[in-house]
């Protein structure tokens, strides 16, 4: 069994986590004070969502996204980017009649690629 941690991923260890949180604070309080509303959305959407929204051809859909079957045969995709999610969200919910335009949205959320660490 490996017991190290998978190629571009990393720890965030106690020391580093107060760095972290004062930055997603400063983040969140810009996004505010400029009346950005935070929106959360899964981890994994249907796999087409991501084809759709990116493009099939594209690497990111054909090289870069972890995809898996889940037990009733669907594919379904870990979020490789926020945008389709963030657009199927707001067209779901019918937002574009209930919030006045423009929408100003941002997110802060893991995103998941399969993408070789390099340097520089």
């Amino acid at each position: 069994m490996d017991l190290q941690l998978p190629r571009g991923t990393r720890d965030i260890l106690p020391e580093e986590v107060s760095k972290w949180h004062f930055l997603e604070t400063e983040f969140k309080n810009v996004c505010e004070n400029y009346q950005y509303e935070e929106i959360r959305t899964p981890v994994f959407e249907h796999t087409e969502l991501f084809e759709r929204g990116v493009g099939d051809s594209t690497d990111i859909v054909s090289k870069e996204m972890y995809t898996f079957q889940d037990k009733g045969g669907r594919s379904l995709t870990l979020r490789p980017e926020g945008t389709a999610s963030v657009v199927r969200a707001f067209v779901e919910h019918k937002l574009y009649g209930e919030v006045s335009q423009p929408i100003k949205m941002y997110y802060n959320e893991p995103m998941f690629r399969y993408e070789r660490p390099q340097g520089g």
